[in-house]
């Protein structure tokens, strides 16, 4: 069981450890020091929830069903250009960047759920995640608490560590850089989508 656990540990973190868009939001509201709480519990809790289906098996069903993964493609693809752009444009003009502005609760929560629900990535972990853990049988359960405890340790780590840091961090050429490599990942994964 605790060879199950660490391993979902192991594989739950390093499938978050990508720099992407949920990522970069929970890093800038840390930073803001702007309701980091509430946005690290609907990742990690959003995560929760995509390791349980992937466990139970629900990887399998979806994989049967092309048809609805070329909708998520296409659909994340489109959200991913444009986060992409955004990131762009925030390079490019580093002055639109207020970090020190107070994000109203409505807009954090739904930028939070879309930023994690609408991920093409998250889908494709879905289907790796429900493999793995069902290729440890009985203590599969096991597995998929690990990978639950890892999403609040990662989530938790770069949202209270990024307020901590925000004096470094903050400094426009080192968001301006974050932003430009957000920029290409998000319209690179995208590109990568659509052409497939």
């Amino acid at each position: 069981m605790l060879t199950a656990a660490v391993a979902g540990l192991g594989v739950g973190i390093s499938q978050l450890m990508v720099i992407g868009a949920q990522n970069a939001f929970v890093i800038r509201q840390g930073i803001r020091r702007d309701k980091v709480t509430l946005v690290v519990a609907i990742c990690a809790l959003s995560d929760m929830v995509l390791v349980v289906v992937a466990t139970a098996g629900i990887g399998a069903l979806v994989a049967q069903w092309p048809s609805a993964m070329t909708v998520l493609r296409f659909t994340g693809a489109a959200f991913l250009l444009c986060y992409g752009m955004f990131a762009a444009w925030r390079a490019y003009r580093p002055s639109t960047v207020n970090l020190s502005v107070a994000t109203g609760g409505t807009t954090v929560v739904l930028t939070c759920l879309a930023l994690t629900w609408l991920n093409p990535h998250v889908h494709l972990d879905l289907l790796m995640l429900g493999s793995v853990a069902n290729s440890w049988g009985a203590d599969k359960w096991w597995f998929g608490v690990g990978s639950a405890i890892g999403s609040w340790l990662w989530f938790g780590g770069i949202g209270y560590g990024s307020r901590s840091l925000a004096d470094v961090l903050a400094r426009p050429a080192v968001w301006r850089g974050m932003d430009a490599v957000v920029a290409v990942v998000m319209v690179t994964i995208a590109v990568s989508l659509v052409a497939r």
